[in-house]
């Protein structure tokens, strides 16, 4: 017998400084569990990295929503700058917009940042958190590559697959990544704009979210790459040290894009807080 999924819901929040953001809203498969899970993608990708982690949690009866960071994907930027904190307040529209007080959210890499601004945010309404490949504070992008994030030659050779496969399977993939992981990558990285990879990853200078963490006292899972060369696992291991109710695991042998590496990790750590929400 096939199982027929119901069809997505799609909705544009306009935020309060005019950014329009693209939403999706997946409707669970099977016996609803009551549980909502926001998807949050990081710099340079978009909410196709969650495709295989949100076909198995609809599966698991979870309602799952997801959406394109402002200037990423199909939504647009607004008149504030890009920003950390911006994008926690646009995380608590999201929540907002699709009724989802209480869901998991799952933050991957500047995802991570916007999940963690948002619920330490007063009146955050967010039930627990999954974060992967990510840190609370030492993301002092130097100019050198906030440059080339920007730069046209670079932007020139993310374009062509095999050589922009190349390019970013050397420090954001693990090894055991295959070359559709790569391409899949590949492909949100080079359809980002130069100019908004370049100010994201500028944004994050001076950020430290560590003392904010204390006040965040929902049941949270931090997952991070062994190999990962973006951010270092041990920057990952001092959020789950900062957040009062927080178990850490390093995943042996992944890299950086935990979503497109590792789905089956990432469910298991959604069940996990799930069954530790009270």
């Amino acid at each position: 017998m096939t199982t027929v999924a119901p069809a997505a819901t799609e909705s544009t929040l306009v935020t309060d400084d005019g950014a329009r953001l693209a939403v999706t809203v997946l409707a669970p498969l099977g016996t609803p569990s009551g549980r909502t899970v926001v998807l949050v993608h990081g710099w340079a990708a978009a909410r196709r990295v969650w495709g295989t982690v949100a076909d198995r949690l609809i599966r698991q009866g979870h309602r799952v929503m997801l959406y394109d960071l402002r200037g990423h994907g199909a939504s647009t930027l607004g008149r504030e700058p890009f920003s950390v904190p911006r994008l926690g307040a646009d995380l608590g529209a999201v929540v907002e917009h699709v009724e989802a007080s209480g869901a998991i959210v799952v933050g991957h890499s500047g995802g991570g940042f916007a999940a963690m601004a948002y619920a330490a945010s007063p009146g955050a309404r967010v039930g627990g958190l999954v974060l992967l490949a990510t840190a609370a504070h030492d993301q002092d992008t130097p100019d050198s590559e906030v440059r080339m994030m920007g730069s046209p030659v670079f932007s020139w050779a993310v374009g062509r697959p095999a050589l922009g496969r190349l390019l970013l399977g050397q420090n954001m993939l693990g090894k055991r990544a295959d070359t559709r992981t790569g391409e899949v990558n590949r492909q949100m990285f080079a359809a980002t704009s130069p100019q908004m990879r370049s100010d994201a990853f500028a944004s994050t200078r001076g950020m430290d979210l560590r003392a904010d963490l204390a006040r965040v006292s929902v049941p949270a899972v931090v997952l991070a790459g062994g190999g990962d060369k973006v951010i270092a696992p041990a920057l990952g291991r001092t959020v789950a040290e900062a957040l009062p109710d927080a178990r850490f695991e390093e995943l042996e042998g992944a890299g950086h894009m935990l979503p497109l590496e590792t789905p089956d990790a990432v469910v298991r750590a959604v069940e996990e807080v799930a069954g530790r929400v009270g």
